[in-house]
């Protein structure tokens, strides 16, 4: 790509009411260039596309000031932008409907265009959706794919941290400009995932800040870039759900962490295994139906695991409000999956003296909260 076309780019984003899939469908048809600097392309944009006055406006007069002014924000947020004509835009991102035609990226580029897994699911994630979401993460990492979520609570956070853990790259998509982190709380999650050769994009100009209807649009991404999705704990109404859908859309492998039929947080996974997608236990279940795999000239081969690692379901802690039972605001209900979790298991995720979980499991369970069973407890509400 020639440098001086970027702004050509962000003049073409700039173009109001105007599908993106339009959109380049005319820098097919014209090229890029004489879209803005040709008169007759502009001419024959009237006659036969049908274009209103706004639209053929943003052709011949680009807000050339609003253009620059996003090229040096973009530069004093440390990032870089990406056009859609540009050797590093993901060639898988290309394939979806509505692609973004300018990307900004913070970090490792070169990230873009390697085999990707994303990994979603809720905000308000049980300890054992998070505990498998960082080790499947690690595993990924570890066999090749670069591991893609939303640096969301949660799954999200857990994904990202699971590759970092094993010093390896992984792919942040954000709702929001570059310049700003959300949530908040997740600044460091984001320096580390740029010390670690990752990156972090979004299709959202500098100075954007997070709104509800961004983030379906930053799910299609996550999807777009990816070989597949796996969620790993989402409800029936959950965003993670809408990631799957694009995947659908964009015919990628969707896989789901089956849990509980008591885990509410675990219906969306559910549903989705109704509806055909790939049940996943371990690592190898999606190793299995993404191995090998061989996109623009990259062959990526991933070596079947010998061994299984012990199956782990994600589970519900979310704590229901009940005034008649205090003990529900027990943190270490937390710690108590809706499948048998041992003494030990509880012990390392409260990180408590065994003697006070003892103590506090049987008051627990003297109020119905949990179940004694042989191997350990089970959470009953």
């Amino acid at each position: 790509m020639q440098a001086n076309n970027l702004p050509l780019w962000l003049a073409l984003k700039f173009v109001p009411r105007l599908a993106v899939h339009k959109k380049i469908a005319l820098v097919e048809e014209f090229g890029i260039k004489p879209l803005f600097t040709t008169k007759q392309s502009r001419s024959i944009l009237t006659s036969s596309h049908g274009l209103t006055a706004k639209q053929l406006a943003a052709f011949e007069a680009p807000d050339w000031q609003k253009i620059n002014a996003v090229i040096e924000q973009s530069i004093q947020c440390s990032s870089e932008l990406i056009p859609f004509e540009d050797d590093c835009y993901p060639q898988l991102l290309k394939q979806i409907y509505d692609p973004p035609l300018v990307l900004f990226i913070q970090g490792n580029k070169k990230l873009l265009n390697r085999p990707q897994l994303a990994i979603v699911g809720s905000r308000n994630a049980s300890i054992e959706a998070r505990e498998v979401s960082f080790a499947i993460a690690q595993e990924l990492s570890q066999s090749h794919f670069v591991v893609t979520s939303g640096l969301a609570l949660g799954v999200d956070a857990a994904a990202h941290k699971g590759t970092l853990s094993v010093s390896e790259a992984t792919i942040a998509v954000v709702a929001t400009g570059l310049d700003s982190i959300y949530p908040s709380r997740h600044k460091k999650l984001a320096q580390d995932i740029l010390k670690k050769q990752g990156a972090i994009i979004s299709e959202f100009l500098p100075g954007t800040q997070a709104r509800a209807g961004h983030f379906p649009k930053r799910n299609r991404i996550i999807s777009g870039l990816s070989l597949g999705v796996l969620v790993v704990e989402a409800t029936i109404k959950s965003g993670s759900l809408i990631t799957a859908r694009c995947a659908i859309e964009h015919n990628r492998e969707v896989f789901a962490i089956p849990s509980s039929i008591n885990n509410a947080q675990a219906k969306g996974c559910h549903w989705l295994i109704k509806q055909g997608a790939k049940l996943v236990e371990s690592f190898a279940d999606i190793v299995e139906e993404l191995n090998p795999v061989d996109i623009s000239g990259l062959h990526l081969e991933v070596e079947r695991q010998d061994q299984q690692k012990p199956q782990q379901k994600t589970n519900n802690i979310e704590q229901k409000k009940n005034p008649q039972k205090d003990l529900c605001k027990d943190a270490l209900l937390a710690s108590v999956g809706f499948e048998i979790t041992p003494v030990d298991r509880v012990v390392s995720r409260s990180k408590l003296p065994i003697e006070e979980v003892l103590t506090r499991l049987t008051v627990l369970e003297l109020s119905g909260l949990v179940s004694a069973v042989p191997g350990g407890y089970l959470r009953v509400k």
